[in-house]
Order: structure tokens, then sequence, then C-alpha cells
């Protein structure tokens, strides 16, 4: 039996048929307990920092969009805080900005660590995801750099089972690492088919939407957040007070002034976060600076205040104030 060749006129047609096809776009969201990855797939996607990580539950309270530019597809990633059974009003109106966002994107990626069994608190979130009729919905196996082929194959046998037991089929399951970028790529190429026909929605170069205040703020809380006792992580926010070009700089040394306050609730904290001597604040600050300072392409001065809102968890004046 003679070896198959593809003729050039075939190759040429295929790549014709390819060029052809819609360009899409359209919002995926990544959903899934807190701390199960999906933060750090929205950075590996996107190719560059845009969410903040911490092996911390409950970091992310922003819906951050990463935008991923492909030449087929414009993939719109939008990052929620995970779902969990609230205990404050922060935690009930994390979970409002949770299910709104369910309702409006066009894909669904549920993120499910390897090395974790499948728990009631994905049980929850699945059951809830199983009511979303017309999404399609991805199951990913997060963190599979952590286990081995085996406890792999078992998880994906669970989430295939959960699917089946709650009435829907996943439209794709696939085990990724977003640390060793295993099939990060391909994840892309399983959600791309699956967004609406449309021109890209946001212009090349664009990674995220989210206002460089906002994001400024988020980068200096998860610098904040790192090597702090466990009972602080929910009680920081910071809001970034002013950024501003400094005046009477050259043209070619520019530097802006960012002026930023982190807030805790309790005096009791202040000491946590300033560290002996304010080591630990100005710790703070050099982290952060060096990934704003990559962020926003410039040098930055950077004035950090800690301040104590008392209980703004719980309070909804505080919490608008602080932008939640």
């Amino acid at each position: 039996m003679g070896v198959m060749s593809v003729r050039p006129d075939t190759e040429a047609a295929a790549q014709q048929a390819a060029d052809k096809a819609p360009h899409r776009a359209g919002f995926a969201c990544f959903v899934g307990r807190p701390n199960a990855g999906k933060s750090t797939l929205t950075n590996a996607l996107v190719g560059q920092k845009v969410a903040i990580t911490s092996n911390r539950p409950q970091t992310t309270r922003h819906t951050v969009r990463g935008i991923v530019h492909r030449d087929d597809a414009q993939l719109i990633l939008v990052d929620t805080p995970g779902l969990h059974k609230p205990r404050t009003l922060l935690g009930e109106r994390l979970n409002d900005v949770v299910r709104t966002t369910w309702a409006e994107v066009d894909v669904i990626g549920f993120c499910l660590p390897a090395d974790q069994k499948l728990g009631p608190g994905d049980k929850y979130i699945v059951k809830e995801l199983a009511g979303i009729k017309k999404t399609p919905k991805i199951a990913i196996i997060t963190k599979t750099d952590l286990v081995d082929s085996k406890q792999l194959a078992e998880q994906l046998l669970a989430v295939s089972r959960l699917g089946e037991e709650l009435g829907f089929e996943w439209a794709e399951i696939i085990p990724v690492s977003a640390v060793k970028d295993t099939q990060v790529d391909l994840l892309g190429d399983l959600i791309a088919p699956l967004l609406p026909q449309s021109p890209p929605l946001y212009p090349e170069g664009d990674l995220t939407d989210e206002p460089e205040m906002v994001m400024v703020a988020e980068l200096i809380r998860e610098a904040a957040l790192e090597g702090v006792r466990d009972e602080l992580p929910h009680s920081i926010a910071v809001v970034v007070e002013e950024m501003l070009p400094r005046e009477g700089r050259p043209a070619d040394k520019p530097l802006l002034d960012i002026h930023a306050n982190v807030y805790i609730e309790r005096p009791s904290q202040k000491g946590i976060i300033i560290g002996p001597k304010g080591r630990r604040l100005k710790d703070v600050g050099t982290k952060s600076r060096k990934h704003i300072e990559a962020l926003l392409g410039t040098p930055v001065f950077l004035d950090l205040h800690v301040k104590v809102a008392k209980d703004w968890q719980r309070d909804p004046k505080q919490l608008r104030k602080l932008g939640f």
C-alpha cells in the first residue's frame, strides 16, 4: 500500500477554508470553589498577569476580564470570585457577582483541582450550573502537575459522572496545568468554537478592560496578602486615592506618584501589615511597585498608608466606599 500524501493544492484549499472560517468573539468565565486555580489559568491564557493570585481563598473580588487575542477568535475571560456559602454581607455580594456573570457569558468553565476530592462545595456549584440550560459548560481539571495519572483519571471520571447525575453533559472535559503550561492553548482551542460569530470586541493589544487604578489596587492587595496570618486575607482592602505624573520631570524621565490606602478592620491588625519597624509594609511597597511598573510601563513612586475601617465587610456604606 502506497504512502498517502496530501497534494499541495489540497493543502492550499484547506488553508483557504481556514482563512474563511468566521471570526468568533465572546465571553467565558471560570467558576469553581475558592482557590481552584481560576486566576492562575486566566493569567496563563492571556499570557500576562491580569488577575491577582494568592494561595489564600477569596483573593479575587473584582470581575477581572482578561482578553485573549487569536487569529480565529477573541476570548474575553471573566474571572469571578469563588462561589461559597456566605458568612458576611461582602460574601453575599461576591456570590451575587458570580451569578450575574454566569447569566451573561457564552461559555462557562468549571475548575476543579486535580489534587482535591470532589467535595460538597463543587457539587453545590455544579448543581447551580445545571440550571443554566443553554450555556455550554467545560469541565477543567486544574493543577494536574500535582498528581499522578491514576489520580487524574479518577478526577476526570468523577466530574463526568457528576454531570450525568445532574442531567447534563459537559461540552468538553480537559485537564490542564497553568503552572507548567500544559494544555492551556488546547483549552483556548476548545473554547473558541463555542463563542458566537463576531468581529473582535476589543482592540488588538488590550489585555484587560479593568481601569488601571483598580488593577494597581489589586496588585498592592496581592503583595499585602503574602505571608500574613490566616485571619487577615478577607480583612484587607486597598483603595488608590490618586495617580498623578510628578510635575517638573523631563519627558524622558517621567515618574508617576501613586497614593494608596490599605484598609483593615481592627487596630490590632495594623501591626501585622506594617511589621516590625515598618519592614513588612516596605516589602509590600517594593513587591507591588515592580508589578505596577511592569503593568503601566513607567517608573512609580508608591506612597502606602494603613488605615482602620472598622468591620467594613459587614457595613454597606463602607463596602460601597471600598468599591464593592
